[in-house]
């Protein structure tokens, strides 16, 4: 043992000796240097690169250069090795309770805002509200005549008439029935049907003689018939082209005219049938409709 450490009494001794293996055990900690394991190097290369892509195709890559959401083979517009990246910046990263105190503050102050918006609104109507209790505003009377009131009173009732006239008309008017070649009520197919072969006999019997051998054609014929099988009129939809055929066609449903009145089924909510039908002269001299 040293001679000035035998000099020195028991507790300063062993504080000394204390002292100085403290500070023997310090110098080697900061002389010793730490190297990482080897697996953290292998742990490094092993690291994934996974990447975001916009795109997919259905054909797996054979040598994959990244990990991706979905297989993508190829893209782009060139052929050298690149990856795209984003043009944006980094976005600052905020921690959920920054935002929900943000968040907070922010319906605060609205909160705030709405209500002094509340106040001066309900302040500025009670002030106007004793300025026009204080001061009326005078209502000038209207100056109108006798002569002006009777116009008036003359226009009203002439709109008024107008109105209930249009109104008479429009309930006066006779309920119409369109029925075209397909037709799918029994009530009306049966009524059109009878009509349809009277005609062909009429027509057929009446054949229109400058026709026979030399004329054939289509037209399309629409004939208004009233509830009690009056011919109301005949118009032809689409002529044949030929003039003659066209005023044969007409000629021989006036002559096919009275029809039979309607029957009570179609009577009771229909007061006009007009029924389009296409008629044709054939090359074998007969009427038939389509």
């Amino acid at each position: 043992m040293p001679a000035f450490l035998a000099a020195m009494d028991a507790p300063r001794r062993n504080l000394t000796l204390a002292l100085g293996v403290s500070l023997l055990f310090h110098s080697l900690l900061l002389v010793i240097r730490f190297t990482p394991p080897d697996f953290m190097e292998k742990a490094r290369e092993r690291a994934l690169d996974v990447i975001l892509v916009n795109s997919k195709s259905k054909a797996k890559p054979e040598k994959a250069q990244a990990k991706a959401q979905t297989n993508l083979d190829g893209g782009g517009n060139t052929e050298e090795d690149r990856r795209a990246k984003t043009p944006l910046p980094p976005s600052a990263r905020t921690k959920e309770g920054d935002q929900l105190i943000e968040a907070q503050r922010r319906v605060a102050e609205l909160e705030a805002q709405t209500q002094q918006q509340m106040t001066r609104l309900k302040s500025e109507r009670a002030v106007s509200t004793d300025k026009t209790k204080v001061n009326p505003v005078p209502v000038p009377e209207p100056n109108v005549s006798g002569a002006d009131m009777a116009s008036t009173a003359l226009a009203i009732a002439r709109i008024e008439g107008q109105i209930a006239r249009q109104l008479e008309e429009y309930n006066q008017r006779p309920r119409k029935k369109f029925i075209g070649a397909r037709v799918e009520e029994y009530r009306f197919a049966q009524y059109v049907e009878d009509w349809r072969q009277k005609i062909e006999r009429i027509g057929n019997l009446n054949y229109p003689a400058a026709a026979r051998g030399r004329l054939y054609g289509s037209l399309v014929l629409t004939v208004i018939i009233k509830a009690n099988g009056d011919l109301d009129r005949v118009e032809v939809s689409r002529s044949s082209g030929q003039s003659l055929l066209d005023e044969a066609a007409r000629r021989i449903v006036q002559m096919s005219a009275p029809f039979a009145a309607f029957p009570e089924s179609i009577r009771r909510d229909t007061d006009v049938l007009e029924i389009t039908r296409t008629w044709t002269f054939t090359n074998l001299d007969r009427l038939r409709s389509d």
